[in-house]
C-alpha cells in the first residue's frame, strides 16, 4: 500500500475546536510524499492547495461533484474552486484556524478520486 491509499484509507475524527494542529515536520513529510499540494497561509492559517487539470468543464465540475460527494460523507469540507479545465481545493480546519490530521486524509481521498 503506498503512503496516498494508506493515508486516504484512515479513518476521520470528528475534529473539535482546540483539536491539535499538525506539526511543521508532518506538514513537510506531507508534501514531500504527496506530488502537487502545496502550503499556502493566508491570515496566519496554514492549508493544503491542490490545483487540478481536466480536459475540458464538464470532467471537471464531475470531480467537484466527487468532492462535495466526499466531504458531505465526512462532514469535512474544503473550499472549491471549479473553472474550466480547472478545480483547485484548499483543505484546511476551520474549527482549530489550521491544519488537522483529517486534512492531510481528505487530500489524500481527493488524488485517489482521479482514478
Amino acid at each position: 500500500m503506498n503512503d496516498v491509499t494508506s493515508l486516504a484509507t484512515e479513518e476521520c475524527e470528528a475534529c473539535k475546536a482546540g483539536a491539535p494542529k499538525v506539526s511543521d515536520k508532518e506538514i513537510e513529510a506531507f508534501l514531500l510524499q504527496f506530488s502537487d499540494w502545496q502550503l499556502l497561509e493566508k491570515d496566519g492559517i496554514k492549508m493544503l492547495y491542490k490545483e487540478y487539470s481536466f480536459k475540458d468543464f464538464a470532467s471537471a465540475l464531475a470531480f467537484t461533484n466527487r468532492v462535495g460527494i466526499l466531504a458531505e460523507a465526512l462532514q469535512h469540507h474544503p473550499d472549491i474552486l471549479t473553472s474550466w479545465g480547472k478545480v483547485a481545493l484548499t483543505w484546511y480546519t476551520h474549527k482549530i484556524g489550521g491544519l488537522h490530521r483529517n486534512d492531510f486524509r481528505c487530500a489524500a481521498r481527493s488524488d485517489l478520486l482521479l482514478t
